[in-house]
């Protein structure tokens, strides 16, 4: 098998950058372990983040998931790792990305490798936007956004088609929806409960950035204008998924570009948000676990 590692310089289209990625409440909310966290809308709404959750280990309602997942994994918006790590340790090829350092940092120690990146397995994280140049372009056979990541940069159309072009023909996209049928974008920031709970506390980066909240109808209908075919939708543990396929195509691939082989694992018999992807400078590539 041929890894996903050669990075393509093809520019990528992507939506305004606004950089929370440093330093801040999310940084701190990584190193404990848990919240409190929110996005905020400028109305003064809050969504309570999951800290918790990502931070733990895949629990069965992830791993049901995974279960679905076909050929070489790419986890966009991956956070804290517990799914990467959970599929390289199921001997996958998987590249998690995204665009916090806390995050890909631990990501990277829950892979068990250290900071220089080395090669021990299948797994690998990448401090990268999902729409920059990525490892492996048109040849994912699974991509995952899962923890409402659908929702990254506040575009849904913009976001299905990049997804497209990551994977080979005929991929899967696994997205979480919304547990509510809304279809909504707003500028929001990442903020923590130092307010004793109004919801006004320090912000990550001090700016506010473009998210979408999707439930699984509006993204259903997004996608089927976009050409994508309903593989399934189901709910688990108080949360929604949707699957979707891409369709075969046929056009020319680029001179070198580098493909993924595919191997699948049998879907299962029965049957949010943090790491958002904005565009970021392509000299940034930060490998912190390259297994």
């Amino acid at each position: 098998m041929r890894r996903p590692d050669r990075l393509r310089d093809r520019a990528v289209s992507a939506p305004p950058a606004v950089s929370w990625a440093g330093a801040g409440p999310y940084a701190a909310a990584l190193r404990s372990g848990r919240g409190p966290l929110f996005l905020r809308r400028a109305d003064g709404w809050l969504l309570p983040l999951e800290v918790e959750r990502w931070c733990a280990r895949a629990d069965s309602v992830d791993l049901a998931v995974l279960d679905r997942c076909e050929g070489a994994v790419l986890d966009v918006g991956c956070g804290p790792g517990r799914l990467v790590a959970e599929l390289a340790a199921r001997g996958r090829t998987v590249l998690g990305i995204d665009v916090s350092e806390a995050a890909v940092d631990h990501a990277g120690r829950r892979l068990g490798s250290p900071p220089v990146g080395r090669r021990q397995g299948t797994g690998r994280v990448l401090q990268r936007s999902v729409f920059e140049p990525l490892p492996g372009e048109g040849g994912w056979g699974t991509v995952l956004l899962m923890d409402g990541n659908i929702g990254i940069g506040g575009d849904p159309r913009a976001l299905l088609d990049r997804v497209a072009r990551l994977l080979g023909p005929g991929g899967l996209l696994i997205a979480e929806t919304a547990v509510a049928d809304v279809d909504e974008r707003a500028e929001v920031q990442v903020v923590d409960g130092t307010d004793g709970g109004a919801g006004r506390g320090a912000a990550v980066g001090g700016g506010a950035f473009p998210w979408a909240r999707l439930g699984t109808p509006a993204l259903l209908r997004y996608a089927g204008r976009a050409g994508w075919r309903t593989a399934a939708q189901w709910s688990a543990g108080g949360r929604r998924f949707v699957a979707l396929r891409g369709l075969p195509r046929s056009r020319p691939r680029a001179s070198g570009r580098t493909r993924i082989a595919s191997s699948s694992a049998e879907p299962p018999n029965s049957t949010a948000l943090i790491s958002s992807q904005r565009a970021r400078k392509p000299s940034v590539d930060k490998p912190v676990a390259d297994r």
